[in-house]
């Protein structure tokens, strides 16, 4: 999606930040008739917030098997957080978060749990400690996952590297489109469109080629993960996650060893 991310308020002349509100409606007066004002730029994520407070306390003492009440009303406000968010803000892109993977996480964790014929103590503080800390981005470490578990740690895994792979491909194409700009631009072309992203840097289009190479390699390990339904090592679903992450800082920052840590992760992942 392209947007402008400046708007002004045609009742009251405001303006604002759409990238901070993710809303054309003005925040001084209400008003829904505004504009954009400045050049549109390439925008999926969206203004949201996880708070899972009122979860905790439904959650606090359970043991067993969950209120089904609440379970429907968790992985609600889990899926509607994931479905706001994306990965490229007003034409820049963005990590891969903490607070988007413990969010994929607790929601794969609360069905798998809610599954289970006899969850243990150790099934319960796992999931509880997902819950504590999900909206500040802190999931517990990597050997903490219990074995009854760690499909749902695989499996955010996959959903999470999915939607960034996206996202980064789409960044990645945009990037391409400045070569054909500069052509364009160099050939006389009153025509030729701006770009709408930006990476800092000479060499920026010359990340495009080793970052898609290694994108494949990234989306045939995380098909392989998903075909498994998440069942693998705790550490191969991190390691998916950190190779993603590592490609996307590497198109931000053009920063070479990351293209070696990516291919070291992807390792790790069992590619």
């Amino acid at each position: 999606m392209k947007v402008r991310g400046e708007r002004e308020c045609r009742e009251c002349g405001a303006r604002w930040s759409y990238y901070e509100t993710g809303s054309v409606e003005c925040p001084d007066c209400g008003s829904l008739r505004s504009v954009g004002v400045d050049d549109r730029t390439s925008h999926t994520d969206s203004s949201a917030t996880l708070d899972l407070s009122t979860h905790r306390v439904r959650f606090g003492d359970a043991r067993g098997t969950l209120p089904e009440e609440g379970v429907d009303d968790l992985k609600a406000d889990l899926r509607e957080y994931a479905r706001k968010r994306g990965f490229i803000r007003g034409g820049e892109l963005l990590p891969l978060d903490d607070t988007y993977l413990a969010a994929r996480e607790l929601l794969e964790a609360v069905d798998l749990y809610d599954r289970l014929r006899d969850p243990t103590d150790r099934d319960r503080e796992y999931l509880l400690a997902l819950l504590a800390g999900a909206d500040d981005g802190d999931r517990p470490a990597t050997a903490a996952v219990p074995s009854s578990l760690r499909e749902a740690r695989g499996m955010a895994a996959v959903r999470a590297v999915d939607e960034y792979r996206t996202d980064l491909l789409a960044f990645l194409d945009e990037l391409d489109e400045i070569e054909q700009l500069e052509g364009s631009e160099a050939a006389g072309d009153a025509d030729a469109s701006t770009p709408t992203v930006s990476v800092a840097g000479d060499d920026r289009l010359a990340r495009i080629d080793p970052a898609r190479g290694l994108l494949e390699r990234l989306r045939d390990r995380a098909k392989r993960v998903e075909a498994l339904t998440g069942d693998v090592p705790p550490a191969a679903a991190d390691a998916l996650v950190d190779a993603a992450d590592a490609l996307g800082e590497y198109v931000r920052t053009g920063d070479e060893t990351l293209l070696d840590r990516a291919r070291e992760r992807l390792s790790d992942a069992g590619s």
